[in-house]
């Protein structure tokens, strides 16, 4: 133990110091915009101690009686090492399945159907797994023990009737009539309508319209391509040529869904917002588009159409995918379809390979992922294992860090038309995704590699002077971190007929500002450095009132509440300032009886629902740490926590949650990372042991 600490202590300090170097490598005027922070930022608005006087809490045992240590967490914490360990990849990296619903299989079907391919093995097998999700009511949720979903279940049942199922089937019944409880087929949004109108089951007049001009909007107007998130730019730029084109196939009436339109009506329900409101204004607009975009002629569009073709191919490039998600994936083969290309052009097969990438063969199913997460999966495991181990020197540790140390971006990307002047770095989620390095993940990438034995070396101090630079210049205006973007805050766009998958933007959130926190607090700095001081103040405005704060992506209050209690635990704020102990309370006050903890997906559309749940692995793990961080790992809740884990690994070492606990769009598209229920676990415990065994060198 003492050979492990002294080597923890000389790894830490060299770490500390490449922190303290990089204030003068940082562009502040960049950053911040010559906005002067006072002093008087960093105080917390509960009047909590100042963060220069807090002392670490890791350890800290709360008053009254001792409460014995969970008994067989050195077990299981080395079973589940193991496990783990035996999954890294010859190279370094772990990857971990992206579990999601079954619009993905759907959407992948019909897809297949567009081009003719609909009779080919992987449709029925991907049928088979749709069938393998159906609700006992009849239709398709979103998350497992969720409700019944409009568009979920509509395409579901459309797929299945193009493969051969007949209406007066049973479980077709069923699932008609759960769907048109619902409202029928027209209340499906805006995505699904348009896989409808490429099998003419409504008329593109019955889809918002995608102009394909959008692309050559000036990036400074407030509407333009760039003032939209990431991961819809991508989305909408090939849907865009797919618009304009309005391809479809027409397929015989039988395989249709004419049975899901109430009284026959394709229209959308009508409005119930405003008059004089902005969704009303681009319903308007809409309708002038379409009207334009019948008299016009198709020549006057080319521009347009030209450059949002070029918009893709240039996005091609350094990526496994446009925009490396699902989403695009697909769209982009229509759009290619669109434009002429042959389906044996290096470009459609380029296409197709990493679209198939994302499938996955499971006996006589198959499904898809939405995308794959081997960078963050690679960072998350790392710090687990380093946790548990007794060396930074261990060969795992020392491959993975190498490969991410070679993920690391050089180029330019999207993020540059608001932030032209900052030298290129950070890390994407996926194996290459070249335009898209997104702040959250290079935070924890940053993290990881920081647990190598190269730590000190003059590879790791170059990068991390250029990604710390990077991170810092991509604050947003009110103090927060978003995930891919700066200021992508108009909320005008939420209100376009084409927004209805809630992900138009991309808004600072507590979840990445904390772990951004927590990042510059592993390289020494404190409450008073500017950029912390920015974000304590976005985190006190997010708080909630019960204490704890939104997870924007995991399943949710208990993921967002973890993230800021380790985050300011790594800055060594106080944990007695009273709005860290109010979170910390409301953790303990949502475990449940068993010990553990869960949330619902639910939880984002009824608030009501905070902290309550199936308890899971990785929602007990997260819970866990937020304890240990605000202070209370020799409480009994922390205790409990930890033998609900024990008591739920399973002989191999692993978890196995049955819910989701990852968000990729609130209300619409959640997911399972099928490591979660591994590294998050291994983090709780190996942290837990440290923290009862009185080890005061943990680093969070």
């Amino acid at each position: 133990m003492t050979t492990r600490r002294a080597l923890s202590n000389a790894r830490w300090d060299r770490i500390r110091r490449l922190g303290a170097d990089l204030d003068s490598a940082v562009h502040l005027d960049l950053v911040f915009q010559r906005v002067r922070v006072e002093h008087a930022m960093i105080a917390n608005k509960d009047g909590g101690a100042s963060p220069s006087l807090a002392e670490s809490s890791f350890d800290r045992l709360p008053n009254g009686r001792a409460v014995a240590a969970a008994e067989g967490h050195e077990e299981a914490l080395e079973r589940a090492r193991d496990w783990l360990l035996a999954r890294q990849q010859a190279d370094g990296h772990w990857v971990g399945e992206l579990e999601g619903d079954t619009i993905l299989e759907s959407e992948y079907v019909l897809l297949l159907t567009f081009l003719g391919r609909e009779h080919e093995e992987v449709c029925k097998r991907c049928a088979r797994y749709m069938l393998e999700r159906q609700l006992p009511e009849g239709g398709w949720s979103i998350y497992p023990g969720g409700p019944v979903e409009i568009s979920a279940s509509v395409k579901a049942y459309f797929v299945l009737k193009l493969l051969g199922h007949k209406a007066d089937e049973p479980m077709m019944v069923k699932a008609r009539e759960a769907i048109l409880a619902l409202g029928g087929a027209a209340n499906c949004n805006s995505f699904t309508r348009f896989y409808l109108a490429l099998l003419g089951q409504i008329s593109y007049d019955d889809c918002p319209i995608v102009p394909p001009e959008l692309v050559q909007i000036p990036s400074w107007f407030g509407f333009s391509l760039s003032a939209m998130s990431a991961w819809t730019r991508p989305i909408v730029v090939p849907l865009s040529i797919v618009s304009h084109f309005k391809p479809v196939r027409r397929i015989e009436p039988e395989r249709g869904i004419d049975e899901l339109f109430i009284d026959g009506s394709r229209r959308r329900p009508k409005s119930n917002e405003p008059l004089f409101s902005w969704a009303r204004f681009f319903l308007a607009a809409d309708r002038c588009a379409k009207w334009a975009d019948r008299l016009l002629p198709s020549a006057l569009r080319q521009r347009g159409v030209k450059a949002a073709h070029r918009w893709m191919l240039e996005r091609f490039e350094d990526s496994d995918g446009l925009g490396a998600i699902f989403p695009p994936m697909i769209y982009t083969i229509v759009a290619l379809k669109c434009l002429g290309y042959e389906d044996d052009s290096p470009t459609m097969e380029w296409a197709w390979r990493h679209l198939n990438d994302l499938i996955i063969r499971e006996g006589d199913t198959v499904r898809l992922q939405p995308c794959v997460s081997p960078v963050w999966d690679t960072a998350i495991a790392t710090i687990a294992l380093s946790d548990a181990m007794d060396r930074a020197e261990h060969p795992a540790l020392e491959k993975a860090a190498e490969w991410l140390l070679d993920k690391e971006l050089r180029r330019g990307g999207d993020w540059q038309v608001r932030r032209p002047n900052l030298e290129p770095s950070g890390w994407h989620f996926q194996y290459a995704n070249g335009f898209y390095p997104d702040i959250d993940d290079s935070a924890m990438v940053l993290m990881a590699i920081l647990r190598s034995s190269e730590a000190g070396g003059d590879r790791v101090a170059e990068t991390l002077k250029r990604a710390v630079n990077w991170i810092l210049g991509m604050q947003s205006r009110d103090g927060g971190w978003a995930a891919f973007d700066v200021d992508i805050t108009n909320e005008v766009l939420t209100k376009v007929p084409f927004a209805d998958h809630n992900a138009m933007l991309d808004p600072s959130c507590a979840d990445i500002t904390a772990r951004i926190i927590e990042m510059l607090g592993t390289i020494g700095h404190k409450a008073d450095h500017p950029a912390i001081a920015r974000g304590l103040e976005h985190l006190w405005k997010t708080q909630e009132p019960e204490g704890c704060w939104y997870g924007r992506w995991g399943v949710n209050y208990i993921y967002g509440t973890w993230q800021v209690l380790q985050g300011l635990k790594s800055i060594d704020f106080s944990m007695d300032a009273p709005a860290l102990v109010k979170a910390a309370d409301w953790l303990e006050s949502v475990q449940q009886s068993c010990g553990g903890w869960g949330e619902t997906c639910a939880s984002y559309d009824d608030p009501s629902l905070k902290g309550t749940g199936t308890p899971t692995a990785s929602q007990t793990a997260w819970a866990v740490l937020g304890l240990i961080a605000a202070g209370r790992a020799g409480g009994e809740a922390v205790a409990r926590g930890i033998r609900y884990l024990v008591e739920t690994q399973a002989e191999d070492g692993s978890w196995n949650d049955e819910v989701y606990t990852g968000t990729g769009f609130p209300k619409v598209f959640y997911m399972k990372y099928h490591l979660y229920q591994i590294y998050f676990p291994i983090m709780a415990i190996a942290r837990y042991a440290k923290a009862v065994s009185g080890e005061r060198e943990l680093v969070s």
